[in-house]
């Protein structure tokens, strides 16, 4: 609905200099867009490691992999576009995932929802998610688009045993 992401791969060439790799909309593999959704899912980055290692050039392209909504290692970046209502848009379930977040509007307007309390985030407000329960709405007239940046992670056990069992995460 926005205008189209565009991703600049960096990487090297057989002399070490700094070159484009790709200068291109990233790759999509997966039904997560459309009225259907009320959102679009837009992958722009995976990696499998906590800490990747740098090569001249990516082994494979990482998005040609199954859809997660989270990764099950390392990290990835993404845009979610969500649709006003008069789009399709609606609240999404409430869900908790194993991961840190960095949630950032950078167009429009979101509401983040937790278990008893609401936020109102506009442009330029970061949310920092870290494994609560939560879900995200957009009350208003136009797309509102963000970017993620999700990070693997694990529980304390001394939460852990404060959370309802059996924990139920969206994967």
């Amino acid at each position: 609905m926005a205008q189209p992401i565009r991703r600049i791969v960096t990487g090297h060439d057989a002399a070490g200099k700094s070159i484009i790799l790709s200068d291109d909309h990233p790759v999509q593999n997966h039904p997560m867009s459309g009225a259907d959704v009320g959102a679009d899912f837009v992958e722009i980055w995976h990696e499998g490691a906590a800490v990747p290692t740098l090569t001249a050039t990516p082994a494979a392209e990482p998005n040609a992999r199954p859809f997660t909504i989270m990764p099950p290692s390392g990290h990835l970046i993404r845009t979610i576009e969500l649709y006003p209502p008069s789009a399709g848009g609606k609240r999404t379930v409430m869900h908790r995932t194993r991961t840190v977040d960095y949630a950032m509007v950078i167009e429009g307007e979101a509401v983040l929802h937790l278990t008893d309390s609401e936020v109102v985030l506009g442009v330029g407000d970061v949310v920092v998610q870290r494994g609560t329960d939560h879900a995200w709405e957009n009350r208003s007239d136009a797309v509102t688009r963000m970017v993620f940046f999700h990070i693997d992670a694990r529980f304390d056990p001394g939460l852990l045993a404060t959370l309802p069992q059996p924990l139920e995460l969206m994967e």
